[in-house]
């Protein structure tokens, strides 16, 4: 079986997106593999085992003894992800830190060597092989060796950023595995009041931020030249490293101002998100894969920090 975990509340699109399910719960879904990356699926176990244990301590033994027992023949020559998450209640989530908590001290208990080389917390995009589990129940954990990472994770707030919005772009970075740099210029279309904006100029790139409405924040610096016109509208003066782009309208229209900039190559990288809201999440997914021939690389995913929207990185060839 493989367990595919979601962001809480969107398990119905990772269903739709698998095609069929086995069972599912609060951020879950067991079911067959994705066809090709996942939208919606941050992390998925493969081949996933159950265990139990009525207490604390027994469910943390049952976690510890099936990672030594699967490790008995395996060599560990680099770092490893150890990776233990739950779901929804307050209470379970307490309960699986306190047993990834307990399963680790006996692991390293039993492996210190193969201890040193762990790094706790979720991989990034792609497969990784090491330890995962996922607890649905206070009793009751799925465990498995190998996953699949989409690269969704939790972003540290900024006291500076104008918006929260900016968690989102400082999270795509990590799905296509670059970030704006010194020396790089950014287009945000739709970018009041700045989030990503200043997200790009915190790290150096200088920003043409297109937006009537207003700045705020952080994103009123130097780095960063505010230009009141339509986005829409807006034809940079040469080509650009990044388009960054995150605005409140309809997700076919977004998708044919990316496809103008694709086409006439104004950006080489690109962030750039499409509300779904009432439309069929799918939809707009396959609208998505429509620029993929254009792109070296394309990543559509459902962000940890996203809502009814998803989230386009993307290179072009």
């Amino acid at each position: 079986m493989t367990l595919h975990l979601c962001q809480p509340g969107y398990e119905s699109f990772l269903i739709k997106e698998l095609g069929s399910v086995e069972k599912s719960g609060p951020g879950w879904v067991s079911g067959p593999d994705a066809k090709g990356e996942s939208c919606f699926a941050h992390l998925s176990l493969k081949n996933t085992v159950e265990v139990e244990g009525k207490s604390l301590n027994a469910l943390a033994g049952a976690m510890a003894d099936y990672f030594t027992t699967s490790t008995k023949d395996e060599r560990f020559e680099g770092p490893w992800p150890f990776c233990v998450e739950s779901a929804g209640d307050p209470g379970l989530n307490r309960r699986a830190k306190t047993a990834a908590e307990e399963c680790f001290s006996r692991i390293k208990g039993r492996m210190s060597r193969v201890a040193k080389l762990a790094e706790q917390g979720r991989p990034g995009p792609g497969p990784a092989r090491g330890f995962f589990a996922y607890l649905p129940t206070f009793d009751k954990a799925y465990v498995s060796r190998e996953a699949v990472a989409g690269g969704q994770r939790r972003m540290g707030d900024d006291p500076n950023a104008p918006s929260r919005s900016y968690l989102k772009a400082e999270e795509a970075y990590g799905i296509l595995g670059k970030s704006p740099r010194s020396g790089e210029a950014v287009v945000d279309l739709g970018a009041a009041p700045g989030g990503w904006s200043y997200s790009a100029a915190k790290r150096g790139a200088s920003v043409v931020a297109v937006d009537n409405g207003p700045l705020k924040g952080g994103a009123v610096c130097a780095a960063i030249v505010h230009r009141a016109e339509d986005a829409f509208k807006f034809v940079p003066e040469k080509t650009v490293d990044w388009l960054f782009c995150d605005m409140v309208e309809d997700p076919d229209r977004i998708a044919d101002l990316l496809g103008r900039w694709l086409e006439n190559k104004w950006c080489r990288r690109f962030v750039v998100n499409l509300k779904f809201g009432r439309n069929d999440p799918l939809r707009v997914l396959a609208r998505a894969e429509e620029f993929r021939p254009r792109c070296s690389l394309l990543r559509v995913r459902h962000l940890f920090h996203d809502r009814e929207e998803l989230t386009l990185v993307g290179e072009l060839t």
